[in-house]
Order: structure tokens, then sequence, then C-alpha cells
């Protein structure tokens, strides 16, 4: 540990706040990561699914292609999380889940990751949706609300940021959707 002396105090950044630890005029250590998840889906034809992102469903957007309910969004939190963990969820864990029981709701594909955090908390989480349809904007309150409540978050701790990126690739011109997710993790000793 690193010592201090009486006057001189420790301020570490953190998550747009400032944490002091002065304890016995020591530095505590905080352990910190960071889980980088993607995920991506074209969109299809099948009429009987809904778009749903971030757990939101949209209504009358054309639903995206994949076993489960195809949610993109929490597809790419699942992936994210699996980066702290080091236990990949999307993949084995969620055919059997989907293609042997059924379950199609992403929400459970990420209950199913959280279930591995042993001790790390998340703190944060940021999304960055690429997509020409649908808007996400109208809709980013009611997924932020989603996710805090999925992630045991408040909603100035979830981030949604939309873009078509100058429809510079398949999702910008409207062929489907990918989202990038980064989660902030403390553990919670």
């Amino acid at each position: 540990m690193l010592k201090l002396n009486d006057e001189t105090m420790a301020q570490i950044v953190f998550n747009n706040l400032i944490f002091i630890f002065i304890f016995s005029n020591e530095i505590i250590p905080m352990r910190i990561k960071t889980g980088l998840g993607q995920d991506s889906h074209r969109f299809t034809q099948d009429a009987s699914k809904s778009l749903i992102l971030g757990g939101v469903i949209f209504e009358n957007g054309q639903p995206l292609l994949g076993n489960s309910d195809a949610d993109v969004v929490l597809h790419a939190l699942a992936n994210a999380i699996s980066g702290v963990t080091g236990v990949n969820i999307l993949g084995a864990v969620s055919d059997k889940l989907c293609l042997e029981q059924g379950v199609t709701d992403s929400r459970v594909y990420v209950q199913e990751a959280l279930k591995f955090l042993r001790g790390w908390k998340i703190c944060h989480v940021s999304f960055s949706i690429e997509a020409k349809l649908p808007k996400i904007t109208p809709k980013i309150a009611e997924m932020k609300s989603s996710i805090a409540n999925l992630l045991n978050l408040t909603l100035d701790d979830v981030g949604i940021t939309a873009t078509t990126g100058e429809e510079l690739t398949d999702f910008g011109r409207g062929e489907g959707i990918q989202v990038f997710c980064i989660i902030t993790a403390i553990f919670d000793e």
C-alpha cells in the first residue's frame, strides 16, 4: 500500500465521481474491470416475430433474424458481462436455453451471465447502436429503464447512443442492427 502523510489525500476519478480514500494514511486500491460486448443481427420478414431492443418492443419495427427474440442490445450486454467473468453465455449456454428449453427471452441470457459475476458489481453500462431503422431516440428512455431494472442500476448509470454511421456499413444502410456495449464493474468486497 502507498503511504500518505497527514496532509496528503488521494483522489481517484471514477464514473464521473471523485472518490477519496483515506484510511490510516493509506490509499486503498479499488479493483475495476471493463467488459466489451458486440452483437449484430440482420432483419427478417418473419411476421411472427417482434423487434425487441433492450427488452423493449418497437411496434411496427422490422424484426431481427435469430433463434431467440434476437434482442441485439441484450446480446451485446451478455457478451460484455462475459468479458468481465470470462464465461461465455451466448453460444452453448444460450443455445441450450433456446433450442432445448424454448427460452427465447434474451433477459434470461443476461440473468444467466450475471450469475457468474462472483463479487463483481456492474456500476455503469453504455451502448452504441448502429442502425438506419428503427429510430432509436424515441425509445431510449424506455430502454434505459428496462436495462437499469435488469441490472439493478439507476437510470444515470445506463447510457445509450444511436447512429446511422453515415450509412457506411450494412447496418447504417438498413440491413440490420449492430450494437457495442461496454460495462464497468467494481469488485464489491
